[in-house]
């Protein structure tokens, strides 16, 4: 597992904090000795002396850095250009650029740390320990040593110290910190549980799955390294010609002093009143040097993983941020993706005078024990409506067909329909079918669950009898496969974003597909896709934005990064919607959002957008400054104008401390728009029918 960032040098007066510490004293320095020199006081001029030695302190050292590794850069430009300046009598000036060069680079690697540790804050969700039974006793051990099978105890409010299996015991995990949602997820037997996540409830007893070097968060963290380290095509072909850069504007500056002395015959060194062309070779050559575009890049793109990483969204480096600010088009799988992939029972659907919330909770009794999707529906749905638990005997489950089990004597079946129809009164029976046959051209899943009657002559006018006989019950269980959170938004949200089409592509039949196109309001669906279909869909829309004139736009595809590897390989961007567990959607997608909102997904083209404008303006603004100052330089010099060495320090120290403080705006963008009841309602298009009455 990757270890946080260490300290930049092993010497304290070389870190980040120091170095902004003495760059002030330097400053302050600088100022107090302009201030004695107007005074008349002599001893001035050595606290500018001493302000220019705190900046050669750094600027030597940054220079011998690189010329010992061969690199000839902008620490060697800054050290060249301070040591001329005091040479032909400016030292004022010399100190000048040092101090807001150090400055600058300090405010760089301060900057810099504070977007890492956005990042390394991921390292330190990792317990060192962990309460582990061995040798039949409860013992603390260190995580590394954990292996798959040990029994682990996780007590409230500690942190889960790998990936294990919930064993015995119910609880919540805060999972915030990992994935940026706010709500604690609920567990029980048989649950996973992440490495980093925090037991808020109850002490439970866990089984470990995988080593911790393997766990999920690992894997993260290694993704979050590797992006800090990747480097956008921008910032390769900068850092291919910075020393190109830099050597050239060394020669062009060596140039200009001879052109200037040996052709216009202006003195070399020069006076105060009429500076040389020595000054003005040293003016062009700081003027000229590209700290500020060296740096407009990498330190917004590192601060933008980092604010995306804080809302649980993994971008796997400054390359998948361009291809995403670019994006034009999204594609989203439907099962795991748009919607949650296991049903939601919405309503238990009496038919004529039957009880529904008492066959609900008849049906959750049946089911206490299934590990179905169905089953976990139904207990979910009865523990929601705060039905008390019914008491079921001789449980027995048969095959495809469903289950069946006694309540106070008599017979009650939950299943298929035909399964259940031997319980179901007669007379029920059709009315049954119908609500039946409703609910499946919806698309959606029905059960049934049948409460058998005892003879009674007159059931109609007394169904429930205090004593004797009771009437046959039945009711149809409807469910559906619930969307994920931020799916209302999602469209409008992306379309304010221009992109369009939003377009689902499933493998699932055409009538579920219609009915989550609809309630969702995409632009257009394909079902009963097979995975070379939506590869083949992919390049259509791809077409498409060409013919619009949108060929800068790529197309998205949001899937759960397990079924739709060839549709994500072939997108220009393939985000995945996993959770902090899913390794398929960690590998295989560009960005991968760890937490259940696809409102993260509009949040994070915003993101990729304003990280994008951020550093076209650093690149733009940096690169303005060093055009007019170097023409305002050779053009002022032959006018008889020429700029004053401090004017063209302040403007090029200025300008990285501009990109500096932009880029780290981007740690500040707004947090993701949290669900609400209110505009995020728990289903869209929710499948309810009318009471039935027998006629």
């Amino acid at each position: 597992m990757p270890s946080p960032p260490e300290a930049p040098t092993r010497f304290v007066i070389f870190r980040p904090k120091t170095q902004f510490t003495l760059s002030l004293v330097a400053g302050a320095f600088l100022l107090a000795g302009f201030i004695v020199e107007r005074l008349g006081q002599p001893w001035g001029e050595w606290l500018v002396w001493a302000s220019l030695g705190l900046g050669l302190i750094y600027g030597l050292e940054a220079a011998w850095a690189s010329l010992r590794n061969l690199v000839f850069d902008i620490d060697v430009l800054m050290a060249v250009g301070a040591l001329l300046a005091a040479y032909v009598g400016h030292p004022e000036e010399g100190a000048l650029l040092l101090f807001l060069f150090v400055f600058a680079g300090a405010l760089e690697d301060l900057a810099t740390l504070r977007a890492e540790r956005e990042i390394a804050s991921l390292h330190a969700l990792m317990p060192e320990g962990a309460l582990v039974w061995r040798e039949n006793a409860w013992q603390t051990a260190p995580a590394e040593s954990l292996i798959p099978g040990d029994r682990i105890k996780v007590r409230p409010g500690e942190r889960i110290p790998a990936d294990a299996r919930l064993l015995t015991g119910t609880t919540s995990l805060d999972q915030s910190a990992i994935t940026g949602e706010s709500m604690p997820r609920d567990v029980g037997p048989g649950d996973e549980l992440f490495a980093g996540t925090i037991n808020t409830d109850d002490a439970v007893d866990a089984s470990v799955l995988r080593p911790v070097s393997e766990s999920s968060l690992a894997k993260i963290l290694n993704l979050v390294t590797a992006a800090r380290e990747a480097r956008r095509p921008v910032q390769r072909f900068i850092d291919r010609i910075s020393q190109p850069y830099a050597l050239s504007v060394l020669c062009i500056s060596t140039v200009v002093a001879l052109v200037w002395w040996l052709v216009f015959r202006v003195p070399l060194i020069g006076t105060a009143q009429s500076p040389g062309a020595l000054y003005t070779a040293i003016t062009l050559l700081i003027v000229a040097s590209p700290c500020a575009i060296i740096i407009a890049t990498p330190v917004a793109t590192l601060a933008a993983i980092a604010r995306a990483a804080r809302a649980g969204v993994l971008v796997k480096g400054g390359e998948a941020f361009d291809r995403l600010a670019n994006v034009g088009a999204m594609c989203f799988d439907k099962t795991g993706t748009l919607t949650r992939g296991r049903p939601r029972l919405y309503e238990a659907h009496p038919v004529a005078w039957s009880d529904g919330p008492k066959l609900l909770a008849l049906a959750a009794a049946l089911e206490a024990d299934s590990t179905h999707p169905i089953a976990h529906a139904v207990r979910e749905a009865a523990s929601e409506r705060n039905l008390p638990p019914a008491t079921v005997d001789d449980i027995n489950h048969t095959t495809a067909a469903g289950l069946e089990g006694r309540f106070n004597g008599r017979k009650v079946r939950l299943g298929r329909y035909s399964f259940a129809e031997p319980v179901i009164p007669l007379c029920l029976r059709n009315r049954v079918k119908d609500v039946l046959d409703k609910v499946q051209d919806r698309g959606h899943v029905a059960v049934v669950v049948a409460l058998q009657g005892t003879p009674d002559p007159h059931p109609i006018s007394d169904p429930h009898p205090a004593d004797g006989p009771h009437v046959g019950e039945a009711a149809v269980l409807i469910m559906a496969d619930s969307v994920r959170p931020g799916a209302e938004r999602l469209v409008a949200d992306l379309h304010a974003l221009d992109i369009r089409p939003v377009r689902m592509l499933t493998g699932d039949n055409a009538v579920t597909a219609a009915r989550v196109a609809e309630a969702l309001r995409l632009d257009a669906f394909d079902a009963d896709l097979q995975p070379s279909d939506k590869q083949r869909i992919l390049g259509t829309i791809r077409r498409d934005l060409a013919r619009q004139g949108r060929t800068h736009r790529g197309v998205a595809h949001i899937g759960d990064g397990i079924n739709d590897a060839p549709a994500l390989a072939a997108a220009d961007v393939a985000i995945g919607m996993g959770n902090i567990g899913t390794a398929a959607a960690l590998e295989s997608s560009d960005i991968v959002l760890l937490a259940d909102d696809l409102s993260r997904i509009p949040w994070a083209v915003g993101l990729a957008r304003r990280t994008a404008r951020t550093i076209t303006f650093n690149l733009i603004f940096a690169m303005s400054i060093i055009v007019v100052m170097a023409v305002l330089t050779l053009v002022g010099s032959r006018t008889g104008h020429p700029i004053p060495l401090s004017v063209g320090v302040l403007a090029h120290e200025g300008g990285t401390v501009v990109v500096v403080l932009v880029s780290l705006l981007l740690l500040r963008f707004p947090d993701v728009p949290r669900n609400t009841p209110a505009n995020n309602p728990p289903c869209p298009n929710s499948p309810r029918l009318k009471p039935s009455a027998v006629r």
